[in-house]
């Protein structure tokens, strides 16, 4: 089996947590969530990663890789920086989080265990971690429709100065600057159908990654799942494939579609996947779907 670490990437609401916990359920990943991410929690912790992230989907490149590749060297090698925690974050919280992610990167690291990274800001740097650290990459893409219904649920919206303002992310991916056009607007629906063809058109010309369609994964896990457990050189047991049974054919809690709670400050639920597809447009009109349809065409 290969000892290359794995990245599960994609935009945010592409199911990247639900994917990286299903591949973490065999035994022989340490799931690492967020380390991009800049609000604390999740990221923000040097502990976890030992640099200073500036931007939402902060773009990393053999340009500006001279603080970024130790730092990640030392995330997928499984190096805690207990003292570099300690003097950033030392809130009860922080120190819980601190003994769970410093006791899984130690014991991982002690049973030959691999880093899972599960990090949708992640997605527009993916060929640099393929490249360069060596990763088993996986993007996570979905329905436009569903993305954009799925950010008009939760009430977010995209900043895309956090992009313009990265001028080695500019240089190599020009066609951002037509995002430039929906700076400070407030059509929601618009940004995030603009985010997510920009991003797509990205992935679709990065070599290395294996780009993955989140509604495929739900509509028939167990398969899909063993696909990226191949992928990742992984063990398919029968432990796993009861966890993933469980876990994707459960009923889904009303409500508990979307929740930041635990140490790992993670989205992911326990769901019916097949059944969470069918819901996936909710809070769209017929009319906005179309509109979604007719900006994300390529």
């Amino acid at each position: 089996m290969t000892r290359a670490p794995v990245l599960v990437t994609g935009l945010p609401r592409s199911g990247t947590s639900w994917t990286g916990k299903m591949l973490a359920a065999g035994g022989d990943l340490v799931y690492v969530n967020e380390p991009l991410n800049p609000q604390h929690p999740p990221g923000r912790c040097p502990g976890v990663l030992r640099a200073e992230v500036t931007h939402r989907f902060q773009y990393i490149c053999d340009d500006n890789a001279a603080t970024w590749l130790p730092a990640f060297r030392d995330t997928v090698a499984l190096r805690y920086r207990w003292l570099s925690e300690v003097r950033a974050n030392h809130s009860p919280y922080d120190l819980a989080r601190l003994v769970r992610y410093g006791t899984a990167f130690t014991l991982g690291r002690l049973a030959g265990r691999r880093a899972l990274l599960d990090d949708p800001f992640a997605v527009l740097s993916a060929g640099w971690f393929a490249r360069r650290l060596g990763c088993r990459v996986i993007a996570l893409v979905r329905d436009p429709v569903s993305f954009v219904a799925s950010w008009q649920r939760l009430g977010w919206t995209v900043h895309f100065h956090e992009l313009l303002e990265q001028p080695l992310l500019v240089r190599d991916h020009p066609g951002l600057l037509e995002l430039r056009a929906l700076v400070g607007s407030q059509d929601r629906i618009a940004k995030a159908a603009a985010l997510w063809r920009a991003t797509r058109s990205i992935l679709a010309r990065t070599p290395g990654i294996l780009i993955t369609s989140y509604e495929s994964l739900a509509a028939d896990p167990l398969p899909r799942f063993r696909d990226l457990y191949d992928h990742a050189g992984l063990s398919w047991t029968p432990a796993a494939e009861r966890r993933i049974l469980r876990a994707c054919t459960g009923p889904s809690a009303p409500g508990r579609g979307f929740a930041w709670s635990g140490l790992s400050r993670t989205a992911y639920r326990p769901m019916d996947s097949r059944r969470a597809l069918r819901d996936a447009a909710r809070g769209l009109t017929p009319e906005d779907a179309a509109r979604v349809r007719a900006l994300t065409a390529t």
